[in-house]
């Protein structure tokens, strides 16, 4: 009996177990059918939990919000929280004419901000000459082999319908061209302009606009970034009606395609999960940046002789007009080279920005890679970007479908037949016979790496079929970092200029922050005398005194309006929407009883000058959200006291965003304050 109950029991367990195992194997297979038909839930699902490769850390939970220092850090900046938006026409504005002087065709080549510009000059173009506009071309895509054929157009980046039907008053835009017209374009039989950066509006008027009326079509090509001047001569009809046009296209018609949209909408819900505010970095450190400017021996090893290549490259083609070899010091030290994200981190810590600040680094390419934001990362715990926020899955599903690869590298001949060799070992000469020499191989490169052609040719290759297919992708890489750095707390730039001397990516992103929310905190550091700041402590960098960082913290909160101010008369005659006011914005406050009170005289004079927005905002804008509280006008810009230097810039300084500047420090903080005021300091 009891060997009988021990079998009994035995049986029953492995009966439970399989029964389990049974369980187990029917739960995997729900799990995969989740997956399979539930793609948008899983990915959400695995976004919380175990994709992505970033954790933020943070020195403590609590985050205040009211404290002084918060304040000073993240808070908007006073004199331009009365500046708002205000596209809109102001006088009389015809609507488009249905009958119109024929068909512009446009072709588009460039990066992402050369796109962006040249858009918005031919839809201005097409309003000057009254013609019709058909969605232009981008040839940076359209070009490119092994990218999906479904975005090889507009649509590849931006929403065609959103720009059609935003564009309604102001041109006729049509998808496509008529038959018979596009059966002759592709005769080439239609008239073509290689249209210069930045032409005049006399240009079309006098010449583009006699060969549209006589041919009905005219194609314009575009190559350089802007086929229009970016400040138009005032005694031009409607003159500011034009800019203003171009700020509706820019920020306006311009939206990118949904799933571009989607994406970078949820790469900035997770920027914004931890509760944090956080602060988007574009390095601008591109190779032809650093090329065009001579800033080839702020690198080392082979990154100097690629920017040297390309610094050649550009001498060859005329886009460079100085020698070869130039000072790369003596260009940092005068302010022509981009800020090296060591740099950025040591003004934003100088500052009062903790450790444990989020950073996310935008940009298709940061010269030098990982090695080069080294030592931002060793500043800042929370340092990530768009491929620490997203899955594999989500990127190549906006990419859209794929065609195969077809590989450009030569192939090792066919293998002949046997009884071919046979026939012609036969009928070859005398025997014994040398054997034939081996068939040719490509040609490999004795250096690892994407740098190893340096080394053995003064040519560069020609792109494959995978490097043609991401420099495409790049497109969409830059219009989610465009969307994150317009939407982000704090941005900063260490170069808004490009690899032909014109405002760069960071510019349009500081233009649409200037006219979308123009009081959010935007950093426009003068890179000359940070150059002569960091100089003065270069042999202790990282045990700064406290002088040194009053200095910077002086300087930083100048740039704020004071880099407005210099992009007035320095970007904004290279490329309008850098700088797009004030054109296309308003005073939404009663200019007589709130004006700038809490200001300085000189400073008020400063930005009104600099400004010059006298554009009240229309009724229909509800001014009651201008709140101006006596306690908001009574904000100070603390400075705390870092009576100890040592360590300053890494993890266990003691720095804190919860630390306001202690109570027990009033006193300084007062003088501090009267001094900042004196001088001119954010109000």
């Amino acid at each position: 009996m009891k060997g009988q109950g021990k079998m009994f029991l035995n049986s029953r367990l492995k009966w439970i177990g399989l029964f389990g195992l049974l369980l187990s194997a029917f739960s995997l297979f729900i799990h995969f059918l989740l997956a399979r038909f539930t793609e948008g839930g899983i990915i959400e699902y695995q976004s919380s939990i175990t994709v992505f490769s970033w954790r933020p850390i943070f020195e403590s939970a609590n985050f205040p919000r009211t404290s002084p220092m918060y304040r000073r850090l993240w808070g908007p900046i006073r004199l331009l929280e009365s500046l708002h938006p205000d596209a809109n026409p102001r006088r009389y504005y015809a609507d488009p004419s249905s009958q119109t002087n024929g068909f512009i065709f446009v072709r588009i080549q460039g990066g992402f901000h050369e796109i962006r510009n040249s858009i918005c000059d031919v839809v201005v173009v097409s309003r000057l000459l009254n013609a019709t506009l058909v969605i232009p071309e981008i040839q940076s895509t359209t070009r490119s082999k092994g990218i999906s054929s479904e975005f090889k157009s507009f649509a590849y980046l931006y929403n065609e319908d959103q720009f059609m039907a935003a564009l309604t008053k102001d041109v006729n835009i049509v998808r496509t061209l008529p038959k018979n017209l596009k059966w002759a374009r592709r005769k080439k039989e239609i008239p073509s302009f290689k249209v210069r950066y930045s032409a005049s509006p006399y240009y079309y008027l006098n010449q583009v606009l006699l060969v549209l009326k006589k041919h009905l079509v005219v194609e314009l090509v575009v190559s350089e970034g802007g086929c229009l001047q970016a400040i138009l001569p005032p005694e031009l009809e409607h003159q500011e009606e034009l800019q203003r046009l171009r700020c509706r296209v820019a920020f306006h018609a311009l939206r990118f395609r949904q799933e571009v949209h989607e994406l970078a909408t949820k790469v900035l819900s997770r920027l914004w999960a931890p509760g944090r505010p956080f602060i988007a970095y574009d390095p601008g450190m591109t190779s032809e940046a650093l090329a065009y400017h001579g800033c080839a021996e702020l690198f080392q090893d082979v990154h100097t002789e690629l920017i040297q290549h390309k610094r050649s490259w550009m001498i060859k083609r005329g886009i460079v007009e100085e020698k070869l070899s130039v000072n790369s010091a003596k260009r940092r030290l005068g302010g022509s080279c981009p800020l090296m994200p060591e740099e950025i981190g040591i003004l934003l810590r100088s500052y009062g920005y903790s450790w444990d600040t989020i950073i996310y680094v935008s940009g298709g390419e940061v010269f030098g890679g990982q090695r080069t934001l080294l030592p931002l990362h060793a500043m800042f715990e929370n340092v990530v970007d768009k491929t620490s926020l997203t899955t594999p899955w989500e990127l190549s599903r906006l990419y859209g479908r794929e065609v195969n690869l077809i590989s450009s590298y030569p192939k090792n001949p066919p293998p002949i037949e046997k009884k071919i060799k046979y026939e012609s070992w036969k009928t070859e000469g005398p025997r014994p016979r040398p054997l034939p020499p081996p068939p040719a191989r490509p040609k490999s490169y004795n250096v690892e790496g994407w740098w190893g052609w340096v080394a053995e040719s003064d040519n560069e290759p020609e792109s494959t079929v995978m490097e043609l297919r991401t420099n495409a992708h790049k497109l969409l890489w830059e219009a989610i970092d465009y969307v994150i750095c317009v939407e982000a707390d704090v941005f900063i730039t260490g170069f808004d200029f490009d690899g032909k001397g014109h405002p760069n990516f960071a510019s349009l992103v500081m233009g649409h922050r200037l006219y979308q929310s123009a009081a959010l905190k935007t950093y426009r550091p003068d890179r000359k005398e940070v150059a002569k700041l960091l100089e003065e402590i270069h042999d202790h960098l990282y045990q700064a005194n406290h002088t040194w960082l009053k200095s910077v913290r002086k300087h930083m909160r100048q740039r704020l309006l004071d880099g407005l101010m210099e992009a007035s008369t320095k970007s904004k005659p290279l490329s309008f929407l850098s700088h797009p006011i004030p054109e296309c914005s308003c005073l939404r406050y009663d200019s007589k009883e709130t004006s700038f009170h809490a200001s300085s005289p000189s400073t008020q004079s400063q930005v009104e000058a600099a400004l010059g927005v006298a554009h009240q905002c229309p009724a229909w804008m509800d001014s009651d959200l201008i709140l101006h509280s006596k306690d908001k006008d009574n904000e100070e810009d603390l400075d705390e006291d870092d009576s100890t230097s040592s360590g300053l810039f890494f993890r266990n300084s003691g720095e804190s965003h919860e630390s306001g500047g202690g109570e027990s420090n009033n006193k300084e903080e007062a003088q501090l304050n009267d001094l900042e005021e004196l001088e001119g300091g954010e109000r």
